[in-house]
């Protein structure tokens, strides 16, 4: 079995739009302890199964995906049944979608006998999303230009609570809706990466910045109304992950994280205290190569 973590953006800064209509971005990615499960079998065909109602399971996921990109890359002939025990819930900015894909690509590294290098699976990776080349990482780091240029950072032992309202956000829309008004130097990132060095949760919680929360609370105020009250129940600074609509807040240590949580949970919000991951943001649990 395989355990592939979610992961939240201390900063994302939008710096300009490029040639072929996507985003230059500078992002402080931050793998997590929230986690989907996935099991990878021998099978002629590739076939995913899920827990979670109404997700795809052709190629629109990015798991299904990533097993057929890897499968034409490799020129094998052999297939892999995906059985999917979705947590991380879908378009909340999160990555769930991205870090399944990179578990699917490491688990199948394996099971196929592969042994590409990490540097192979990345070829692979930024083909299907550009998150997926973190996700074969994980720790902390640092990605530019779409999100594929990856570079570690120092990362800091931090408590974070998860406030999530239980809708998914289009990425698509929500860059869509940045104007040149928003774009950012990257100095915010930088910022983020100064404050894990110094390792204080003071510091780092008051670096945080999401370039694309204005655009995201416009559309949807409920956003506003999570960070206020991560604020209000004792968090040290909050702010959006990713494009939303998952907010997060930075707490004093595990203790208040559950505090917070517990603080937050109702009805119309999903909440969850993590911390973050200083290894992989994949890993492979029990015997064998990810098979049942």
């Amino acid at each position: 079995m395989l355990s592939a973590a979610a992961k939240v953006n201390l900063a994302l800064e939008v710096l300009d739009r490029r040639p072929d209509g996507y985003h230059e971005i500078a992002t402080v990615m931050q793998a997590v302890d929230l986690s989907d499960r996935l099991v990878l079998e021998d099978a002629d065909g590739v076939t995913l199964e899920s827990s979670a109602a109404g997700l795809p399971t052709d190629e629109r996921n990015l798991a299904c995906r990533a097993a057929l990109a890897l499968r034409r890359a490799a020129e094998v002939e052999r297939g892999v049944r995906i059985t999917l025990d979705k947590r991380i819930p879908a378009a909340a900015g999160l990555g769930g979608g991205s870090s399944d894909a990179a578990a699917v690509l490491v688990g199948l590294n394996r099971l196929w006998g592969l042994r590409w290098p990490l540097a192979r699976l990345d070829e692979v990776a930024a083909e299907i999303g550009m998150d997926v080349p973190f996700f074969l990482r994980g720790g902390t780091a640092l990605a530019t230009g779409r999100g594929e240029r990856v570079t570690p950072v120092e990362g800091a032992s931090l408590a974070l609570v998860l406030v999530n309202p239980r809708f998914g956000v289009s990425t698509a829309e929500m860059y869509a809706r940045v104007t040149p008004a928003l774009y950012s130097d990257g100095a915010r990132a930088r910022a983020v990466v100064g404050a894990l060095r110094k390792r204080g949760a003071t510091r780092i919680a008051g670096s945080l910045y999401n370039g694309l929360e204005a655009v995201a609370c416009t559309a949807y105020p409920q956003l506003e109304q999570m960070r206020a009250a991560l604020l209000a129940a004792g968090a040290l600074g909050a702010a959006m992950s990713g494009s939303g609509p998952t907010v997060f807040g930075v707490a004093r240590s595990w203790e208040q994280a559950r505090q917070i949580r517990a603080r937050l949970t109702r009805a119309r919000w999903e909440c969850w205290a993590v911390r973050a991951l200083r290894g992989p943001a994949i890993r492979i649990r029990g015997e064998g190569t990810g098979t049942r």
